[in-house]
């Protein structure tokens, strides 16, 4: 069976950033070649409504049969309100705990994301898993796309 990897905007975005661009570019080469289905959501769609044409046309040009989209509904809402009120991050990084929280829900082998602040940080993911665990939902693995290429060579 195929991975399900959640990506983030931000790994969009690293295929135009020169500190971003080889892994990332590797991590899509895998999703074109069917061997990852990179899910995203609506919210991912709507922050690359934002985001530079070339990589709104980038993300357009990925297969569409390697794409799985998810819906952020009321159950996400609450579980990424509860990262809030815990304070694994504060209240204006609401937007990356609806990424969390979708990734947690729709039961993805990994969230990928190049936000080392918010997401992917040690800290973070000791909360968010701590809230995840005591709601019944999976513990989430978290990874740079660079953290996912080394574990897979």
């Amino acid at each position: 069976m195929k991975q399900r990897f959640y990506f983030d905007t931000s790994v969009f975005g690293g295929v135009y950033d020169a500190e971003f661009d080889e892994a990332t570019l590797q991590l899509f080469e895998r999703v074109n070649m069917g061997q990852i289905i990179c899910v995203y959501s609506d919210l991912t769609e709507r922050e690359l409504l934002t985001a530079p044409l070339r990589v709104r046309t980038y993300f357009a040009g990925i297969p569409k049969d390697c794409l799985e989209k998810v819906i952020v509904d009321d159950e996400i809402l609450s579980l990424a309100l509860m990262y809030v009120n815990e304070k694994v991050v504060g209240a204006t990084s609401f937007d990356d705990c609806i990424h969390i929280a979708t990734a947690t829900i729709n039961k993805v082998d990994i969230l990928v994301s190049w936000n080392f602040k918010h997401i992917v940080n040690v800290y973070r993911i000791r909360g968010y898993n701590s809230i995840n665990i005591r709601s019944n939902y999976i513990s989430l693995e978290i990874r740079s796309p660079k953290e996912v290429l080394q574990n897979e060579d």
